[in-house]
């Protein structure tokens, strides 16, 4: 069986793009940690309807769980040189740390404006 969970805290602002075939991906990486000062970084996948939704709602440094697959891609570049990757393909994303903060700022001029 190949399944992961994890909890724990983004560590940059998701990345969405579409394919050529029009799938969405979005990509960005999650830190965790069994202590304060270990800490472990994931890169995570996340595909089509999930993908926008990542793309749309999470930012940096918010809290979530990811539940998915490990993936391992190797690739060969321009050089000939071999590299891996593994990475967390996600089937389920549930955010624990509510909305960002940038959607809290952006709802505050909204209303600041409205009342000018």
């Amino acid at each position: 069986m190949n399944k992961v969970l994890l909890t724990g805290r983004l560590t940059r602002d998701p990345e969405l793009r579409s394919l050529a075939s029009g799938s969405a991906v979005c990509t960005f990486a999650l830190a965790t940690s069994e202590h304060r000062t270990d800490k472990e970084y994931h890169n995570v996948v996340v595909w089509d309807r999930l993908a926008e939704v990542c793309g749309q709602y999470l930012g940096k440094g918010q809290q979530v769980v990811i539940e998915g697959r490990l993936q391992t891609r190797q690739w060969d570049d321009d050089r000939g040189m071999r590299h891996w990757k593994t990475e967390v393909v996600a089937t389920s994303v549930e955010m624990l740390s509510g909305r960002r903060k940038r959607d809290y700022e952006a709802e505050a001029g909204d209303t600041a404006a409205a009342a000018s």
